[in-house]
């Protein structure tokens, strides 16, 4: 039964991770190509901060309390961009670090290295 459970709660994992558009922004841009847009994506926080505030403000004013749920996955989306933002700014320094001390290395090895 447990090992049911665990198979059931992995598949559930991968699909929420491949399908659901917050996750598939997030992915990308933890891509060597994508790093540089972290930050910026920040900026969809605003967007699900927005529309979690407008929704709690349609509860309040009568709508169904299960629209809380909305506003709590908002949020949540919001939190993780707004996490990401500095993690991929670090990463992409730590990645940019790299490659410059490569790209070093090999003019320094291509300037001893004799012509012809």
């Amino acid at each position: 039964m447990f090992q049911l459970l665990i198979a059931f709660v992995s598949r559930l994992y991968a699909f929420i991770q491949r399908t659901m558009p917050t996750n598939i922004v997030l992915r990308a841009t933890h891509t060597r190509r994508g790093l540089k847009w972290g930050v910026p994506a920040m900026l969809l926080a605003v967007v699900y901060i927005v529309i979690a505030a407008a929704l709690a403000q349609w509860v309040v004013g009568g709508a169904p309390g299960w629209i809380y749920l909305l506003v709590l996955v908002c949020l949540w989306n919001a939190i993780k961009f707004v996490v990401n933002g500095p993690v991929t700014l670090v990463r992409l320094l730590r990645v940019r670090a790299v490659e410059r001390r490569y790209r070093n290395a090999r003019v320094a090895i291509s300037k001893t290295m004799p012509v012809g």
